[in-house]
């Protein structure tokens, strides 16, 4: 049994904790959407090329991928008010000094921490929450509500970044994170009970440093080849290194007792493909995202202000058509509601690389609606079929690998969709055919995925309790961002 998640158990002690986890939630989605409208100011006031700025974006995204599901694990463990607010703690911290930062390698090392605070922060704030709500009505009332807050943070990020950039550049937008973190300690520090499970598995420390290792390699090949050359040989090293190390990761994992990825899951068909189609659709999405900014800045001559608030389409597409996700495939089944959401994402991707620098925003807008809403109906169905495809004890554990690939996904789109302009502009052709020529490449892969998930996604529909997390011996054991995915993801799309 877990310690008692609250002192005293009463409702104000539950409502506090409702309020620290919703807002160290709202930290992170924030976080995740409000550095995309501050990179042309990046890119001007750092002095830094398209490397760096895809450096400042995957160095978080590529920590919080690898670390996420250790996260979970080390908040079951060690405790879950212990490492929400040393995630707290560290992800403040690392705001600052981003702030701070004086130059694009200072500000590359304060993104790897906010990674790491964020990974502790993100599955803890949702451990909290499920073992202090453990009746399954009220437990879904309240994770409603944290996935609220995540879908303000996500819709609030382009025009806050936007605002803040404007009025006092790209620092501004990291230093808006500081009072939230002292919140967070101070109230959490004095409010939050300590729960923990005795039984949780042992930290698969060479798995978490293999996996880091290993697309830490690859993001490094595919972010630098476009500068150093595809042939170099600190490239080729690279490239190498990565399948050496994912060779050994791989026989790592299939020898651990406990490994924090069992490979015997990719045995069935329906999680294989679920998260496979995951994988594109973080690659899509976020290396999509990486450009929408910029190309409002520097193809159609936006201020940063603007730019943020042209972005917001997609944003508030995600997080008005994410409710209606979880009940469609409740409906339809997984295949018809995820080919059809590919599809649409797809083809606006392919629509968005017809843009140009004369179009006007009245036939730009509905483009970027059509992509929000398209991967809006694929995400959270993609999860609710992985847990499907397991056992009801390890759909924690399920909902917890979907999220860490898709962002894998999104590390690795920024760093080839990133390659594919720089290759462009390398043979000549400006920064709008660049652009337009990654959208395309984006939208491209993303519709042949739709085809595939049609041809070999399993005709399933959710079972009827789908959307309710499976019960565990302790009730916040494994638990990450992504273990309740109708009720966080329908009102997220994150």
């Amino acid at each position: 049994m877990a310690a008692s998640p609250a002192a005293g158990g009463g409702r104000p002690d539950r409502a506090v904790l409702l309020t620290v986890t919703c807002l160290g939630q709202f930290m992170v989605l924030l976080d995740n959407t409000i550095v995309g409208a501050a990179l042309p100011d990046m890119q001007q006031r750092l002095h830094t090329e398209l490397t760096g700025l895809q450096w400042i974006v995957d160095a978080y995204v590529l920590l919080v991928a690898m670390l996420l599901l250790s996260g979970g694990v080390f908040a079951d463990r060690f405790g879950r008010k212990r490492v929400y607010l040393a995630g707290a703690a560290v992800f403040t911290a690392a705001s600052v000094l981003c702030s701070l930062a004086p130059s694009v390698g200072w500000l590359i090392a304060g993104r790897m921490l906010q990674g790491v605070g964020a990974s502790a922060l993100s599955p803890a704030s949702l451990a909290l929450l499920a073992a202090a709500y453990p009746v399954p009505r009220e437990r879904i009332k309240a994770i409603g509500l944290w996935a609220g807050f995540s879908g303000i943070g996500l819709a609030a990020g382009p025009v806050a970044g936007g605002v803040l950039t404007d009025a006092f550049g790209w620092p501004a937008i990291f230093l808006v994170n500081l009072p939230i973190g002292v919140v967070l300690l101070l109230v959490g520090l004095r409010h939050l009970g300590e729960s923990r499970n005795p039984n949780a598995p042992a930290i698969d420390v060479p798995g978490t440093v293999l996996s880091c290792l290993a697309v830490g390699a690859l993001t490094y090949g595919l972010i630098e080849g476009g500068a150093r050359g595809w042939t170099a040989p600190m490239i080729l090293g690279s490239f190498a290194a990565a399948a050496i190390l994912l060779a050994a990761f791989v026989a790592v994992e299939a020898r651990r007792s406990a490994p924090m990825l069992p490979l015997r899951l990719f045995r069935e068909r329906l999680f294989t493909v679920s998260n496979t189609a995951m994988i594109v659709v973080g690659f899509a999405l976020m290396g999509s995202s990486f450009f929408f900014s910029q190309f409002f800045v520097y193809v159609q001559g936006s201020s940063i202000l603007r730019a943020g608030l042209q972005t917001l389409p997609v944003s508030l597409a995600m997080v008005i058509v994410s409710p209606f996700a979880g009940r469609l495939a409740a409906r339809y089944g997984f295949r018809v509601v995820v080919t059809i959401g590919l599809a649409l994402a797809g083809a606006g991707l392919l629509a968005l690389g017809t843009v140009h620098a004369d179009t006007g925003y009245g036939n730009v807008w509905w483009r970027l609606g059509v992509i929000g809403a398209g991967f809006a109906l694929t995400m959270s169905p993609l999860t609710g079929a992985a847990i499907q495809a397991v056992s009801p004890q390890e759909g924690g554990l399920a909902s917890g690998i979907s999220s860490t690939t898709r962002q894998i996904g999104a590390v690795l789109g920024v760093a080839v969709l990133g390659a594919v302009v720089r290759a462009r502009q390398t043979d000549g052709a400006s920064l709008e055919t660049g652009l337009g020529n990654a959208f395309v490449v984006a939208g491209a892969v993303t519709l042949a995925t739709a085809v595939f998930t049609g041809l070999w996604l399993a005709r399933t529909k959710p079972a009827a309790d789908s959307t309710v997390p499976h019960p565990s011996p302790d009730p916040a054991a494994h638990t990450t961002p992504d273990q309740v995915p109708a009720e966080v993801e329908r009102a997220t799309g994150a």
